[in-house]
C-alpha cells in the first residue's frame, strides 16, 4: 500500500501542500484552526509525520499539571478514567497539559493525604477519589496554602478547603435506587446495601437517599444496615452470599461503591429470590454480562467523559485565575442502563 504524503494531507485537509509544510516546518505561522485540520488529516490519512505536526502546534502553547490520585489501577472503570484523562489532555488545543497519575492501594486516610503531598511543587492543580478524613482535609488544606487548588471527584472530600466537587449528586442517586427497586421487587421487603468505608461521603449519601425515599414512597419496605466490603470482590462474594441464604424475603441489593463482582458472581451462583432487584455502579464486562444474563437489573454509569472535560477546564481557569473563596461543586447526570439498553 502505497505511503501516505503531503499532497495527501492537503487535500484531506483541503489546503495548499505548502500550507502543510508551514505546518511541519513551523518556519511560518499558520492560523490554529488551519493548523488542526492539517494535523487532522494527519492522523485520518495515517500520515507518518502527525506526530512532527502535533509538537509543532503544541509549540508555545502554556503549561498544566494536574496530579491525579486515584483508587483501584487494575479496574476495569478507573482504566477507562485514565485513558479518558490522557485522550482529551492530549487534545486540549489552549495549552499542553501533563499529567502525573498516583493510585492508592488502600482506603486509609494516611495513605491518600501522602499521595496528595507528595504531588506538592510538581503539579499546578490536583483531582482526587478517596474518603473524607480530618488527615485528608489538612493535606489538602496544605496544598490550598501553597496555591494548588484540589478538586474531590465521585466522592466528595475536604468540603470547605477543595476547589470544588465533581461527580453525581449522591443523595439524589440513592433515591433513584429506591425508586427503583419498589418498582422492580416482585413485592416488598429487605433490601441490603453496601458500602465501600463509612468515610466515603459519597456511599453515605446513597445509603441515606435510598433510606429517605423508602422511608417516604416505600411501605413494607426495610432497609437493612449498611456493610462496609472495602470494595473488594472477595468480601461482597461473600456477604452477599450469606445475604441470600439468611433473608428469604430480599427485595433487592444495592452495590453503592465497589465490589460489584462479587455480588454478580453470588447471584448467578446461588440464585437470587425471585424478583429480587439488583443494582451496581459502572458499566463493565462483568456487569454488561449481568444485564444479558438477568443477574443485574440495574447499572448506573459515571459520565467520565464530560467529568473530564470539566475538570481539566476548570483546572485550567482556576490556576489562570485563583482559587475561589466559596469551593464550588458540579453534579452530572448518571447513565442508567437496563437490559433492554443492550438491544
Amino acid at each position: 500500500m502505497k505511503r501516505p504524503t503531503i499532497s495527501d494531507v492537503a487535500r484531506a485537509a483541503g489546503v495548499s501542500v505548502a500550507t502543510v509544510d508551514r505546518v511541519l516546518s513551523g518556519r511560518a505561522r499558520v492560523r490554529e484552526e488551519t493548523a488542526r485540520k492539517v494535523q487532522q488529516a494527519a492522523e485520518d490519512v495515517g500520515y507518518h509525520g502527525v506526530n512532527a505536526i502535533r509538537s509543532r502546534i503544541r509549540t508555545g502553547l502554556p503549561e498544566l499539571s494536574v496530579g491525579v490520585v486515584l483508587q483501584k489501577e487494575r479496574h476495569s472503570f478507573y482504566q477507562s478514567f485514565v485513558h479518558e484523562l490522557e485522550t482529551q489532555a492530549a487534545a486540549r488545543a489552549d495549552r499542553n497539559v501533563r499529567l502525573t497519575i498516583r493510585f492508592a492501594r488502600s482506603t486509609r486516610p494516611e495513605e491518600q493525604a501522602e499521595l496528595l503531598l507528595g504531588l506538592k511543587g510538581h503539579v499546578d492543580a490536583v483531582a482526587s477519589t478517596g474518603i473524607d478524613h480530618h488527615e485528608v482535609t489538612a493535606a489538602v488544606q496544605e496544598l490550598r496554602d501553597a496555591g494548588i487548588p484540589t478538586f474531590s471527584m465521585l466522592s466528595d472530600f475536604a468540603q470547605g478547603v477543595r476547589e470544588s466537587y465533581l461527580g453525581l449528586n449522591n443523595l439524589r442517586l440513592g433515591r433513584t435506587a429506591g425508586w427503583l427497586i419498589s418498582h422492580i421487587a416482585a413485592r416488598p421487603g429487605k433490601i441490603g446495601i453496601f458500602i465501600g468505608a463509612h468515610r466515603y461521603h459519597g456511599h453515605e449519601l446513597r445509603e441515606a437517599g435510598l433510606r429517605s425515599y423508602l422511608r417516604e414512597y416505600g411501605p413494607g419496605f426495610e432497609l437493612l444496615e449498611a456493610q462496609v466490603n472495602l470494595e473488594t470482590r472477595e468480601l461482597t462474594y461473600e456477604a452477599t452470599g450469606d445475604l441470600l441464604s439468611r433473608q428469604s424475603d430480599l427485595a433487592g441489593l444495592y452495590v453503592a461503591g465497589g465490589g460489584m463482582e462479587g455480588a454478580i458472581e453470588a447471584f448467578e451462583k446461588a440464585g437470587p429470590p425471585p424478583g429480587c432487584a439488583l443494582l451496581v455502579n459502572e458499566l463493565t464486562p462483568e456487569s454488561y454480562r449481568g444485564l444479558q444474563n438477568g443477574t443485574v437489573s440495574i447499572v448506573f454509569g459515571t459520565p467520565i467523559r464530560q467529568i473530564v472535560a470539566e475538570l481539566l477546564s476548570l483546572a485550567a481557569s482556576t490556576v489562570d485565575q485563583g482559587q475561589a473563596d466559596t469551593p464550588g461543586q458540579r453534579f452530572f447526570t448518571p447513565d442508567i442502563y437496563t437490559p433492554e439498553s443492550l438491544a
